[in-house]
C-alpha cells in the first residue's frame, strides 16, 4: 500500500467508522479495489500522481464503469487529498457507506401488502 493508502486504511480498519467492516485489496472481476464496504457496496480508490495522465484517466474510467455495472459506489481520493484533508476523507467515506446501506437495506424490505 501507499503511504495515503496506509493513512485511510488506519482510519477504516476494524469498525473504527462507526462499525463499518472494510476489506483492502478487493478484487471485482478483473480489478482489484483499494478498500471495499461490501455491505453498502462502496469502493474506495486512493489515486497517486500516476492517475493524473490521460491513458490513465481513460483506464480509470473504463474500471469505474465497470465496477458501477457490478453494482458498486466508487469513490476516489487523490493522494494529496488524503495528506491535505484525511478527516474530510474519512467524513466523505463514511457519508457514502452510509447512504449505501441505507439504499441496500431498503432494497431488501418487503414490499407492502396491498
Amino acid at each position: 500500500m501507499t503511504q495515503a493508502e496506509v493513512f485511510v486504511w488506519v482510519r477504516l480498519q476494524r469498525g473504527r467508522l462507526s462499525g463499518f467492516h472494510f476489506r483492502k485489496q478487493h478484487p471485482v472481476g478483473p480489478f482489484i479495489a483499494d478498500f471495499a464496504c461490501a455491505s453498502s457496496r462502496v469502493l474506495i480508490e486512493i489515486d497517486g500522481e500516476t492517475h493524473w495522465r490521460d491513458f490513465e484517466r481513460r483506464r480509470d474510467a473504463v474500471r469505474t464503469a465497470f465496477l458501477e455495472r457490478a453494482g458498486w459506489t466508487v469513490v476516489r481520493f487523490q493522494n494529496a487529498e488524503v495528506y491535505s484533508n484525511e478527516d474530510g476523507v474519512v467524513e466523505t467515506v463514511l457519508r457514502f457507506v452510509s447512504e449505501g446501506e441505507e439504499a441496500s437495506a431498503a432494497s431488501r424490505r418487503p414490499l407492502p401488502s396491498r
